[in-house]
């Protein structure tokens, strides 16, 4: 075996952690792609010499490289006003493929991933990489040319701003399907009251996409989220429970057409947080059976 070959070996093997990584950090499985082939190119470059941990020195190339990415993503966003919402993982009859498993192995829902999005730059890496894959502080110093002291603050920035927007969801699974198939059957009957019954009354509603072209891309409140179900109540005809990102959710796919994914957040019984990805770019990367 040669040199590169054995290096090319090796990388493999380091993939689905940098898979994991990455789509942490950006929320985009493609970016994360690119992340991790730029991340290759760097390594080939070295050919491995100087590298004594190559775990741990990938993590930080890919980290660094993140870190690049969403500060230029950060600049696009201000001159657009397009919602944003993280790729979803989407499975159906809980088939889900390993490469999805090992995305998900550390149970990142998307309602995380949009938590994280309001993070800065600094302290979406120093979150992620410290509390998430438990990489050493000084070793995100250098990446982001700080002090070890500096990240830790960073980091705990990061922490009580997740903590705080997320209350923790419930785990029963059987319960979150319980709640998204009573919203779904309300909003396909046109229920009202139903609606209400399993909507927190704090909850908020987030689409990548408006529908109509003037419509918000976030609602807020229980009354304006049910309203914009009934709205929409005759595409809940053909919506289909699915898992997104390991939670419960589901799709809505007139006559085989995917239109829109819907993630769900339980919490104590009641919808807390729902995200609609209908960007159709997005909705054409999936490859679902519907």
């Amino acid at each position: 075996m040669s040199d590169r070959d054995w290096l090319a070996a090796e990388f493999e093997e380091q993939r689905p952690h940098l898979r994991r990584v990455a789509y942490r950090m950006l929320g985009s499985l493609d970016e994360s792609e690119d992340a991790i082939q730029e991340a290759w190119l760097r390594l080939s470059r070295t050919r491995g010499k100087g590298i004594d941990n190559l775990g741990g020195w990938l993590t930080t190339v890919v980290g660094r490289v993140c870190l690049d990415m969403l500060r230029s993503r950060r600049a696009r966003r201000e001159d657009s006003t397009d919602g944003w919402l993280p790729d979803p993982i989407v499975s159906v009859d809980d088939q889900t493929d390993p490469e999805q498993e090992a995305l998900l192995a550390d149970s990142v829902g998307l309602a995380l991933l949009v938590v994280l999005e309001t993070l800065s730059p600094a302290e979406r890496l120093a979150f992620v990489l410290h509390d998430m894959f438990a990489v050493p502080f000084d070793d995100i110093a250098s990446i982001l040319d700080r002090s070890p002291d500096a990240v830790r603050q960073l980091a705990s920035r990061g922490r009580r701003r997740v903590r705080g927007a997320r209350p923790q969801p419930d785990a029963d699974l059987t319960e979150q399907r319980r709640v998204a198939e009573a919203f779904i059957r309300a909003a396909r009957d046109g229920d009202f009251e139903g609606l209400l019954d399993v909507l927190d009354p704090d909850v908020v509603i987030r689409a990548d996409r408006a529908i109509p072209a003037d419509a918000p891309l976030e609602v807020r409140g229980a009354r304006e989220v049910a309203e914009r179900a009934m709205f929409f109540r005759h595409l809940h005809e053909f919506a289909q429970p699915v898992l997104v990102n390991g939670a419960a959710g589901y799709l809505i796919a007139p006559h085989g057409r995917l239109f829109a994914v819907a993630a769900i957040t339980v919490v104590g019984g009641k919808i807390t947080e729902m995200d609609f990805i209908n960007d159709p770019e997005k909705l054409r990367k999936l490859e679902l059976s519907t």
